[in-house]
């Protein structure tokens, strides 16, 4: 009998095991996607040259889509953008709404949140002014009460700010459109802000001024979100393609190409800033 129970107990545990391992095996990320026939990534609207949505048409572009969209073709899907906003993508990855967030600065804080893959590519922060006596500034420099900075509230360069520039006179508004009337209309010296944002508002809208990188280089790396509870493949598969589309140029070709409608080249970008980090 005693030995009967333990073969019917061994059983049932070999039962159990092959029945998690199904389920994990159906659980796969990329099975996943491929069964919903999409993937599904955060937008952000009016974002140029990350993103931005016709309204006449519903289109997307930006680099970050055309990024998720070679995702998309390589897993041999369709790709399905969900409007979201930079704060809320990282609440959309751990909910499932979303697949992946793409062009997000890799904050600490966001790392307990949500899982990065490998760098993208390399951002820098630099700061925005019509005064060309802050062209040679460096972070040190800049960390004075003499200087009038403006950010937006919660943002990446909002932490900059206050690691960097903590005696400096910084100005916190809601949204990056009010710190960019702050610059224009002389209520600020010079707002912060990524490079590629800084290339493309600069151009829009000339009062603002010409985008300078301030030393030393702050080099951020701009990475892909992705829900911590998702499997290792799906991970692992992102954190591939990033590498390999960063070290292969693709990512510098389409990031180049959403700055072309701007007139904006490779050669417009600040001296002290590469791409590839």
């Amino acid at each position: 009998m005693k030995l009967k129970a333990f073969i019917g107990g061994t059983l049932a545990a070999l039962a159990t095991a092959v029945s998690i391992g199904s389920a994990q095996a159906q659980d796969s990320k990329i099975d996943e996607i491929r069964e919903r026939g999409t993937l599904r990534m955060a937008g952000i609207l009016s974002e140029d040259p990350y993103f931005a949505k016709d309204p006449r048409t519903g289109e997307w572009r930006g680099f970050a889509v055309s990024m998720a969209r070679d995702i998309a073709e390589t897993l041999g899907v369709e790709l399905e953008v969900v409007e979201s906003s930079w704060s809320n993508s990282i609440l959309d990855v751990q909910s499932g709404k979303v697949d992946l967030a793409l062009a997000l600065t890799a904050l600490p804080k966001r790392a307990m949140a949500i899982s990065f893959s490998d760098p993208t590519y390399y951002n820098s922060f630099v700061i925005i002014s019509p005064n060309e006596a802050l062209a040679d500034k460096g972070w040190a420099e800049l960390n004075d009460p003499a200087y009038t900075i403006a950010v937006d509230l919660g943002s990446a360069q909002d932490n900059i700010a206050r690691q960097y520039l903590p005696n400096a006179n910084v100005l916190r508004f809601k949204s990056r459109d009010e710190a960019v009337i702050a610059v224009t209309t002389g209520k600020a010296d010079a707002m912060i802000n990524t490079v590629l944002n800084s290339v493309v508002m600069s151009k829009k809208n000339p009062a603002l001024g010409t985008v300078y990188v301030p030393e030393p280089t702050l080099s951020s790396p701009s990475v892909i979100g992705l829900n911590y509870d998702t499997d290792e493949t799906w991970k692992a598969f992102i954190s591939a393609w990033a590498d390999y589309n960063r070290r292969v140029g693709n990512n510098q070709t389409w990031i180049v190409e959403s700055l072309a409608p701007f007139d904006v080249t490779l050669d417009d970008l600040p001296e002290g800033f590469d791409i590839g980090g």
